[in-house]
């Protein structure tokens, strides 16, 4: 019979089974937030590395990926470390497509909803979760110029890794601003003179015929599936639909936003 354990014994940490294989690649990446943003991707790391707000920390670059760098004159932003593309392949999710290139950099500046201009145009992202879907609406909110993608700091996946990659350089150029609290976010946006939208399926009139005002205007996106919680609801000022004439009448949450910024552009050009 074992003895009884002696209460000055140091405690023996339980195995867990089966025993992790420490060769194996890395499936996530880090949920600090203080921690290094991931980059991979051409386009992603370009864009970084052109950006001077961006604080490059590591570079991991294929011989071939970095003569596609030189080319760009942005071989001398840090010095990389030249690698094989399996390398980069142990760091990151097996359907990664790195192109050779992997990036920690600093996170950027956090931006705040008092730094928004008064007069811009924003996405307001409530409990989007898909990181490849908050991607593609960054890329697009980057190519209509949007001032920023405010979203919560819960229920939103971290502008890092699939995101950025989907992103496809967007993060550099579409400011996103954490909340704790949406609700509050949309009060904020009110009191500054925003005319805040919620884009709902049974909104009593298209985006097309909602009128815009001459302020700022903040379209408000909800997941899909589930569409815009009910508080998100009563804090918009409007509902607006996106009707589709075809056979399907619904759009992926990333072409609703792509659609709904050209309409908004179009009524708030630059």
């Amino acid at each position: 019979m074992r003895p009884p354990r002696s209460p000055d014994a140091p405690h023996k940490p339980k195995r867990s089974w089966p025993p992790r294989d420490k060769s194996a690649p890395r499936r996530d990446f880090p949920r600090d937030h203080d921690g290094p943003v991931v980059l991979y991707g051409f386009h992603s790391v370009v864009e970084a590395l052109s950006n001077p707000k961006r604080r490059p920390i590591r570079l991991l670059a294929t011989e071939n990926a970095l003569a596609r760098l030189t080319e760009a004159g942005l071989a001398e932003r840090i010095a990389p470390e030249i690698v094989r593309p399996g390398a980069i392949d142990r760091l990151l999710t097996p359907d990664a497509v790195h192109q050779g290139l992997y990036l920690e950099a600093e996170a950027l500046p956090a931006l705040t909803i008092e730094t928004i201009p008064e007069d811009g145009l924003v996405l307001v992202l409530d409990q989007i979760t898909d990181p490849h879907n908050v991607g593609a609406i960054v890329r697009t909110a980057a190519a209509f110029a949007v001032d920023a993608i405010v979203t919560t700091a819960r229920h939103s996946p971290e502008a890092t890794g699939v995101l950025a990659k989907s992103a496809s350089g967007g993060l550099e150029h579409a400011p996103l601003v954490l909340v704790q609290n949406l609700s509050r976010a949309l009060h904020a946006l009110g009191e500054r003179g925003y005319l805040r939208i919620g884009l709902d399926s049974e909104g009593p009139a298209t985006l097309d015929e909602t009128g815009f005002g001459s302020g700022g205007i903040a379209l408000v996106l909800g997941a899909e599936g589930k569409g815009l919680r009910q508080l998100t609801r009563d804090t918009c000022d409007r509902l607006a639909r996106l009707d589709m004439p075809g056979a399907i009448k619904s759009l992926n949450v990333s072409n609703a936003a792509a659609i709904a910024l050209h309409v908004a552009r179009r009524a708030k050009p630059l």
